[in-house]
């Protein structure tokens, strides 16, 4: 029950608001019965979204409801139910920026972003996408015909939409990142999301480029949208601003552009969302969002000012997002949307193996470290792994100081060599060499016969072998090799875990993508009401506060 003491009193304090009403000066009229004094009706009430909520006192007690309406107070009346402090219908479409909703045809200012090697899968895609709520397809790793199945499948599934395909940026192999912008044009693929771009290459301009077109009131049509993830002021202000023309001067040689294209390339950002990435699994630069958020926010406006684009370019956070706190932090700090990652990885449709989904299920938030990545492994770039019931981390970090300390296999003592062969390849280094060479024979030829002048290339490739693979073992759930297991994932798992213990969420055979969106974001906007009466002065002990996730009965669509 609600006390008296909970609610600070001042006769001389004047709210701001026309939503803050002066409790002494307002009563509430209407069925005693609707009013809760108990704990549970008063937060049944409070959690009742849909409806106003008011909190009212009668003979000295407090309570709850979300009938009746509010009239003037007669003093000369006894026993009538003052109302305290009130709050408006919230629903879940308020968060965010509405026009991110608009553009993407979503329900909720949120999606779940690519999680490479089909991790971020069909089924997932599809779950979110009936939902109308976007997901990145995780087409990074995957081979074409691969990706195009993928494709055909999620459009079938998802006529309408909403969905979107990852581009992942490919360094060292430019012609992969080419062969999936080809596909995205040639299907139709209306949204990709860019992340691990360095820089702007032809191949993202192309696409976006190629969707450019005027329609019947001489506007701007953009029909290829671009939501780019990026965690560097340097590389948003690429995203935020229109393609560079020596990029677009090149495409319209080639051909694949028309001169119009080019010209209305240079009227538009190259983006239309900038996903800000703070500490996140996978490629990261482990950055404290609070910290980066409001700087690429600043970025956006001072680009927006210079530009004046009729349309500007939302921002949006990923990185931490895992818990209806967080999601109403992102929102409060001015986040358009937001986008989960690691924590999609211990659900039911996710394509990884059930040994990993456990795994992730019992993460803490410090059971993440930072190893090499496969395909920036020469750059020395990291991305962050659990570490929680995998050696992957520390081994894969012993092959990036072999690779530093050598200039071929063949200088690697021999001590070593048996180590690699015993306990990290377990097999012979020339069957490794083997088996990249008959990979690459169908995905990178050229690279063979550059590797065969160069010790050091073909050192790194056969490390590489190690590195790729490992992410493929724990998505198929590769028996006797899950000590190796390469498991993307921040500290937000952790979180997450913490938040679900106790509930039916707990479990990865109950974690769906549908019901973690539905619950993050219903959270946040329970705890956005709950801070509104706080700030009108009301003060409720904490055990009111919180949002435990329960089964929904109701359909989720709203």
């Amino acid at each position: 029950m609600l006390s008296l003491n909970t609610v600070r009193h001042d006769s001389n304090h004047v709210l701001q608001s026309s939503n803050y009403l002066h409790w002494q000066d307002q009563v509430w009229q209407g069925d005693l019965n609707s009013v809760s004094f108990d704990l549970a009706g008063i937060k049944a009430k409070l959690l009742n979204l849909d409806k106003p909520c008011y909190i009212v006192r009668f003979e000295g007690q407090i309570g709850v409801t979300n009938e009746g309406y509010l009239y003037p107070s007669d003093n000369s009346k006894m026993g009538q139910l003052k109302i305290l402090v009130s709050v408006p219908p919230i629903s879940i479409q308020q968060l965010g920026d509405p026009n991110f909703l608009a553009c993407h045809g979503v329900k909720y200012a949120y999606a779940t972003g690519a999680m490479a090697g089909g991790i971020a899968s069909e089924e997932l895609v599809i779950a979110l996408g009936k939902e109308r709520i976007l997901s990145s397809f995780g087409a990074g790793g995957l081979s074409p015909s691969r990706v195009e199945a993928a494709i055909n499948r999620i459009q079938q599934a998802l006529p309408q939409g909403p969905y979107v395909f990852n581009l992942i940026h490919s360094p060292s192999e430019p012609a992969i990142e080419r062969r999936a912008v080809d596909l995205y044009l040639k299907y139709g693929v209306r949204t990709v999301e860019a992340s691990a771009f360095l820089d702007l290459t032809p191949n993202i301009v192309y696409y976006r480029a190629a969707g450019l077109s005027l329609n019947t009131a001489n506007e701007i049509e953009i029909k290829n949208k671009v939501i780019a993830k990026i965690s560097r002021r340097e590389v948003a202000t690429k995203f935020l601003k229109p393609a560079p023309e020596k990029i677009l001067k090149d495409l319209v040689q080639q051909g694949l552009i028309t001169e119009l294209q080019a010209t209305l390339a240079k009227k538009i950002p190259m983006a239309d969302d900038i996903t800000v990435e703070g500490d996140s699994g996978g490629h990261t630069d482990n950055r404290p969002l609070i910290c980066l958020f409001p700087s690429i926010l600043a970025l956006k406006n001072e680009i927006q000012e210079q530009y004046n684009y009729e349309k500007p370019i939302r921002v949006g956070v990923a990185g931490g997002i895992a818990t209806p706190q967080s999601a109403l932090a992102a929102f409060m700090m001015g986040a358009a949307y937001v986008v989960t990652g690691s924590i999609n990885q211990s659900c039911v449709e996710a394509g990884t193996s059930q040994h990993t989904k456990q795994l992730l299920a019992q993460a803490e938030m410090t059971d993440v470290m930072m190893a090499p990545a496969a395909d920036m492994f020469e750059m020395g770039v990291k991305l962050q792994v659990l570490k929680r019931g995998t050696l992957f981390p520390t081994r894969a970090q012993k092959l990036f100081d072999l690779y530093k300390s050598y200039n071929s296999i063949e200088e690697i003592p021999l001590p070593e060599k048996e180590k690699l062969e015993t306990h990290i390849f377990r097999r012979s280094l020339e069957t490794v060499w083997e088996d990249t060479v008959a990979f690459l024979s169908k995905r990178n030829p050229d690279k063979i016969a550059k590797a065969a002048e160069n010790p050091k290339l073909k050192m790194a490739l056969i490390f590489r072998w190690y590195l790729g693979l490992s992410s493929r073992w724990s998505t198929s759930g590769e028996k006797e090799r899950e000590i190796d297991y390469q498991i993307w994932c921040g500290p937000a798992m952790g979180s997450f875990n913490d938040w679900v213990r106790g509930s039916y969420l707990e479990k990865p055979h109950n974690r769906r993508v549908v019901d973690v969106a539905y619950h993050i974001m219903t959270g946040a906007a329970f705890l956005y009401r709950m801070q509104s009466l706080k700030i009108q002065e009301l003060l409720l002990p904490d055990h009111y506060s919180q949002y435990h996730p329960v089964p929904f009965t109701s359909p989720v669509c709203r």
